[in-house]
């Protein structure tokens, strides 16, 4: 067998293993969010006092409701699995900046940093007593007092993870080349990505004449998407891309190397259209300015939502060995968890994919409309030799 089948062949096979015991990392999982979740609860409690008596046994539907929320969200901790974590550094600035681990948070407790208290409530940090006290308004939100929060959580954890490795990463791909034209190691598998990505997204879009200026960033940003949905699919229960804070400084970066790039053209397009008479000029100034700002929306709102819809699909799913138990048994309902799982698993793959694409074929399109240089002149006089040439061929 030659060499680039065997490599091929492995591929696939450590792919496939991936795929299978990716839901059973989620399944054993499952358990250990359930107990998080219940320990939220009785933290809660205290505003929840007067509201009838709690129930004896708790709400299957509401335990893997929360559970996905918990999947969803970001956090102060690197969870792994039951047991296997490790804590990340808070950094708070309340009359000066103070630093300290999120074990000082365990099991919902009180941190105690320099004589102030704080407490984690629904994801956010507040400054509380040293019992831990969170009071609420009419409409259950919390009324404590939040500091400015800078901390590392688990996506910017993980963002920074893959900005290091995107780093060494493609630093090693660039060095194999000083030595010899054909592709090494790592390069063998992102060339042929890097040449797809310059051939079928930078170059039609942006134009050869302007393409070289912004490869980096379509790179940067279809590799970084692309390796991030990747890791969303492990049982690490990261959810970089589908939290809608990364996606909009995703989409803010592309809008702004779209304005500051623009050339005369593309602003004479939004506030002086050009060919159309004076009042129609008038009436598309807003027009266009509204769809200055939809375009971003759309790259944000896009991927959030696809990763987002992927992640809940598949717990849904996996939540299906729970909720389908008494009709099909224990046996029954893993296996039809687990083959829907891996068969959603696959499609995810794709989906990773294409989200990484699609947005790195937007941001080079908005790019390419404001770099864009039109000739009105010889457009106009291009439209006329073609309206002679049609008449000449009625005469």
């Amino acid at each position: 067998m030659p060499n680039s089948m065997r490599s091929n062949f492995t591929v696939l096979i450590a792919l496939a293993g991936f795929l299978f015991f990716t839901p059973l990392a989620y399944a054993q999982g499952e358990n250990h969010e359930e107990i998080q979740h219940e320990q939220a609860h009785h933290e809660d409690a205290d505003h929840t006092e007067g509201h009838g008596e709690a129930s004896g046994e708790k709400d299957i539907k509401g335990v893997i409701k929360e559970t996905i929320e918990h999947h969803l969200a970001d956090s102060y901790e690197f969870h792994i699995t039951e047991g296997v974590g490790f804590p990340l550094p808070v950094i708070l600035v309340d009359g000066g900046v103070k630093v300290f681990l999120s074990s000082a948070f365990h099991h919902g407790g009180v941190a105690t940093v320099n004589g102030a208290h704080y407490k984690v409530n629904h994801g956010k940090i507040y400054k509380t007593d040293a019992a831990g006290t969170i009071t609420y308004d009419d409409h259950h939100h919390p009324t404590n007092e939040k500091p400015l929060d800078l901390s590392i959580t688990k996506n910017v954890f993980m963002i920074l993870v893959m900005a290091i490795f995107m780093f060494f990463l493609f630093r090693g791909v660039a060095k194999t080349y000083q030595t010899s034209l054909a592709p090494k190691k790592a390069g063998r598998f992102l060339e042929p990505i890097i040449i797809y990505v310059r051939d079928e997204i930078a170059i039609p879009n942006i134009g050869e004449k302007h393409y070289k200026k912004y490869m980096s960033y379509l790179l940067t940003v279809f590799f970084f998407i692309w390796f991030l949905n990747l890791v969303g699919m492990t049982p690490l229960g990261v959810n970089v891309t589908g939290n809608i804070a990364i996606t909009f400084s995703l989409a803010l970066m592309t809008f702004i190397i779209t304005q500051v790039s623009g050339k005369k053209d593309y602003w004479m397009h939004i506030f002086w259209m050009p060919g159309v008479p004076v009042l129609m000029k008038i009436a598309l100034i807003p027009i266009e300015l509204i769809g200055l700002l939809t375009k971003p929306f759309s790259l944000l709102v896009r991927l959030f939502a696809n990763i987002t819809a992927g992640h809940v699909v598949v717990m849904g799913l996996i939540a299906l060995m729970i909720t389908l138990k008494e009709q099909f048994g224990v046996v029954g309902s893993t296996g039809l968890s687990l083959f829907l799982t891996l068969f959603l698993s696959v499609i995810e793959l794709l989906v990773a994919f294409l989200q990484a694409f699609i947005f790195t074929m937007l941001s080079a399109l908005f790019i390419g409309m404001a770099v864009a240089e039109h000739d009105h002149d010889e457009h106009h006089g291009a439209a006329e030799d073609d309206i002679d040439e049609v008449r000449e061929r009625f005469v």
